[in-house]
């Protein structure tokens, strides 16, 4: 019997989300669906640095406090200060002296929207938030999902594959040159960052974790990166440098399908 799918193409946040939702009443889950994607459009009024009028924007003209926004915003730079601290100042939550979040709001809302479809009572849940994916469940029995990572130098081809098998939560997440250029900043000089990669995918249980990982990573430069998200719990990486060379970490090899 086939695995009932509940599909939806929605853009937030300047980007765009889609929903893969299998199992589950089906009220239930589109309910659930709405709700995923109304949260998305409530993250971007809040957080989003375009938006003049958003908590975001005004705390960082000093016009709101961080006690005077909503308790996700508090939560959000809490988890960007760990994030600092893991990665050794590598990933930052501020730009040019202002509170910026965008390395680590994606990520996180994404999650979150991802455990809203899967409550409902979906068997297997996947929202990939432009080119990041958090995964919850299976697809259907003795079906794993499975993230195809595009690569960066050859177009239209694969750097690898990611299997989800035997993990009830994985994400993956990319940071890189491909779509947007040199847009990830080195924290210590406020600049693009110099780096030697043009990709690094990170996978873990966490996109919110993923995302900052990826990001970290990719500042740091291959030389630092491999050794540095090898002692992070949890969390495997593929790093393709310019010069189109590819390095692992230790455990990616079983996720490689």
């Amino acid at each position: 019997m086939a695995e009932s799918a509940h599909r939806r193409v929605e853009e937030a946040m300047g980007t765009v989300f889609s929903f893969d939702v299998r199992g589950g009443e089906e009220a239930a889950v589109r309910a659930a669906t709405d709700e995923a994607v109304a949260l998305l459009h409530r993250v971007d009024e809040v957080f989003s640095t375009y938006r003049e009028g958003s908590q975001v924007s005004r705390l960082a003209r000093g016009e709101l406090a961080l006690a005077d926004c909503d308790p996700e915003v508090a939560e959000v730079f809490a988890l960007a200060a760990e994030a600092e601290r893991i990665s050794e100042g590598w990933f930052s939550a501020r730009y040019a002296g202002r509170p910026d979040p965008t390395g680590i709001v994606k990520g996180w809302a994404v999650e979150r929207a991802a455990e809203l479809a899967a409550a409902a009572g979906a068997t297997g849940v996947n929202l990939n938030g432009g080119g990041d994916v958090q995964l919850l469940g299976v697809p259907g029995p003795d079906r794993p999902w499975r993230v195809g990572v595009a690569d960066p130098l050859h177009p239209r081809q694969l750097a690898a594959v990611i299997s989800a098998a035997g993990a009830a939560r994985l994400a993956v997440a990319t940071s890189g040159t491909a779509e947007r250029g040199r847009h990830i900043v080195d924290p210590r000089t406020g600049r693009p960052a110099e780096t030697d990669l043009v990709s690094v995918t990170v996978v873990s249980p966490s996109l919110t974790w993923a995302d900052c990982w990826a990001t970290a990573a990719f500042a740091m430069g291959s030389k630092r990166a491999p050794d540095w998200l090898e002692s992070v719990p949890e969390t495997e990486a593929l790093l393709i440098t310019a010069d189109d060379g590819v390095r692992y970490t230790k455990g990616l090899a079983r996720r490689l399908g």
